[in-house]
């Protein structure tokens, strides 16, 4: 399995707060059901860039003089609420309520990318050193326009999203 962030929507009442409930209902969105959930729009992955992805959200913070917490720059990406392994080995999922996905899609919405490029872009595109930088910052645009279409879709739906972290 590849290094990425899976992410599910789902309506909250049938989440199952169990990491073995969770591990297997995510393996078998992957592993099954991926290509139908992601074309339905309830399903969502970023490979590899997931971390430089939630970096460009973060700049959001330091744009507006405090008037974005956060908190809601951290919900696309790493927020939520996390389930542990028992034995604390494995990555936890992470729970996203239905009023964290409003949030999360709230703050896509409102975020405008080129500021976050222009804050951060530098940083995030420092490690692709030798590719053009245009189609780094479109990389990235397509990830966060891609989140944006994901949990707007939830958001709408009133879904919660599980998210995974595969390694």
């Amino acid at each position: 399995m590849s290094f990425h962030m899976h992410l599910r929507a789902i309506r909250e009442t049938e989440i199952q707060d169990d990491y073995s409930w969770l591990g297997d209902f995510m393996e078998a969105a992957w592993s099954d059901h991926w290509e139908a959930e992601r074309d339905a729009g309830i399903a969502h992955a970023i490979e590899k860039d997931f971390g430089p992805v939630h970096e460009l959200h973060l700049a959001a913070a330091a744009l507006v003089d405090g008037a974005v917490e956060s908190r809601e720059c951290e919900l696309p990406v790493y927020g939520g609420r996390p389930v542990y392994h028992p034995s604390h080995d494995q990555p936890p999922f992470v729970l996203l309520t239905a009023a964290e996905v409003r949030e999360a899609s709230d703050f896509l919405t409102t975020a405008s990318f080129d500021a976050l490029w222009e804050a951060a872009g530098a940083k995030i595109a420092a490690p692709y050193r030798g590719w053009d930088e245009a189609e780094v910052k479109d990389i990235f645009l397509g990830h966060h326009a891609g989140l944006g279409a994901f949990y707007g879709r939830a958001a709408s739906t009133g879904h919660a999203v599980i998210k995974a972290f595969w390694y």
